[in-house]
């Protein structure tokens, strides 16, 4: 398992899943090891706990980039939808209502900047 960041940077959006899925089994593991006192337990802990820390980032960081990258319509299908979402409300509101004041503002940023050219 790579643990330089500079490693996971290298790696496909297929490649984070796999890496992130076989980090949090690792925490699994090592968190019943730790429970029958094994002593190196506690430091892979917290390096695999860093290694999803780290993988989570870099598929934020994308994310978002693939986001900025979007046409302001499709930003406005994504604002309405994600303004349904939350008048419906139910679990996950505050997800929701974060990712639409994201979404909105860089709605708002596309629309203006497409509006002075």
């Amino acid at each position: 398992m790579p643990t330089p960041k500079t490693d996971f940077r290298g790696m496909s959006d297929e490649q984070l899943a796999q890496s992130l899925k076989e980090s949090e089994k690792a925490v699994f593991s090592l968190r019943f090891q730790s429970a029958s006192d094994r002593k190196e337990t506690a430091t892979e802990l917290r390096k695999a706990k860093k290694d999803i820390a780290r993988i989570r980032t870099l598929q934020r960081e994308r994310e978002l980039t693939k986001l900025k990258a979007l046409p302001a319509d499709q930003l406005a299908t994504r604002v309405a939808s994600l303004t349904a979402k939350d008048e419906v409300g139910g679990p996950g509101k505050r997800l929701v209502r974060r990712q639409l004041r994201r979404v909105e503002a860089l709605h708002a940023k596309a629309t203006a900047t497409k509006g002075t050219k």
